[in-house]
């Protein structure tokens, strides 16, 4: 997920870091992922090692103080002494930080951040849903819950670690309303539990779809599945009544920031019965950290874009397609001709919304 879409998101919401993306976009917000930089202060180590596959994400051993994973990354265990951020009534947690997914866009990688370590590694927060209870329990009055914003919570360790269902499990016992982002089939593992969270309160599910292209997918998400097993994921929540958003971004220039591109996606969301689209702007953004890693990428996969971008933009941090005007023109009509909502605020007005029997609050 790119800054841009952090920030702009804050415009609407003051959104807390519904939790990138990977994340790849998904809007969080600045305030929030000041939130989020701050975590290694409000937290202490635990005791805890295992071995993971970079592969399979499986663990299969456990006896020590980190999990190390066979690529020589590794993930942390932590205990955090909170869950939920909460900027005036809207409520977000973040149950890992880091991503496996390798999106090669990704803006959470970005050293502003502030990662106490290589964002391959994955923090777990694994006292998470102890402390979802608690709070919950706290609570009065009803509201959504978001996750997924700064980091998958379906990315390859919740296989084994189950830490997002089971404060799924909280969440659906506590009677609170959920909106969860990925771009993961693992959440189908959890259709079952969506389902019901549903029809007692509300969930929406968020995919992130950025091509059309599956063997591009490949190259610009490589560790997560490409975009037509999203796309069945998408239908299966339809057949379930799951509401769903899709963000529509990054739209990488000179890659996928195409007409036919936009205009692929859209039909298959419409198919999907999609509800919404979100997309603050046709590009990425690039800065610190982000923009090192991206560029590799170019340079492996795309050789001699690199050198394209640095003549078009420089090095600044907001860059947009070259045909952005078009392809947003090309969204809108759509959007308007299928009767599927477009504007970010409106997005986040669905997703904030509870039955009318909860008192509500918003997470946003």
């Amino acid at each position: 997920m790119t800054w841009k879409y952090k920030r702009e998101a804050s415009r609407f919401c003051t959104y807390f870091s519904l939790m990138l993306i990977c994340a790849h976009p998904c809007a969080l917000l600045a305030s929030a992922t000041a939130a989020s930089c701050c975590v290694a202060s409000e937290k202490k180590r635990v005791q805890g090692r295992a071995l993971l596959s970079s592969v399979s994400g499986k663990v299969s051993s456990v006896s020590g103080k980190n999990l190390k994973r066979s690529d020589k990354s590794l993930m942390h265990f932590i205990e955090a002494k909170g869950i939920l951020n909460n900027n005036g009534g809207f409520l977000g947690m973040n149950i890992y930080r880091g991503c496996s997914h390798g999106c090669i866009y990704c803006d959470s990688r970005s050293k502003c951040y502030q990662f106490t370590y290589a964002f391959e590694d994955i923090e777990v927060k694994k006292n998470a849903p102890e402390l979802l209870e608690n709070v919950l329990r706290s609570k009065r009055r009803k509201c959504m819950i978001g996750t997924g914003a700064m980091s998958d919570p379906y990315m390859h360790c919740e296989k084994e670690l189950m830490l997002t269902r089971k404060c799924e499990e909280i969440i659906y016992r506590s009677g609170f309303g959920f909106a969860v982002q990925t771009k993961s089939d693992m959440i189908l593992r959890d259709i079952d539990l969506l389902d019901e969270i549903n029809r007692q309160a509300k969930c929406v599910v968020q995919m992130t779809l950025t091509t059309y292209d599956d063997e591009l997918c490949g190259l610009i998400e490589p560790n997560v599945c490409n975009t037509k097993r999203r796309l069945e994921v998408l239908a299966k929540m339809q057949e379930r009544g799951i509401p769903t958003i899709v963000w529509l971004t990054p739209i990488l220039p000179f890659i996928n920031d195409t007409v036919e591109n936009i205009l692929a996606i859209l039909r298959e969301c419409y198919s999907a019965g999609v509800k919404g689209i979100i997309c603050f702007g046709i590009g990425v953004t690039l800065r610190e950290g982000d923009r090192e890693y991206f560029y590799a990428a170019l340079d492996k996969h795309f050789p001699g874009l690199k050198e394209k971008y640095i003549s078009t933009y420089g090095d600044a941090y907001d860059v947009p397609s070259v045909h952005s005007g078009k392809l947003k023109r090309v969204m809108e009509d759509f959007c308007a001709e299928h009767k599927m909502m477009c504007r970010p605020d409106e997005c986040f007005q669905y997703m904030n919304e509870l039955p009318e029997k909860f008192e509500q609050t918003s997470f946003f």
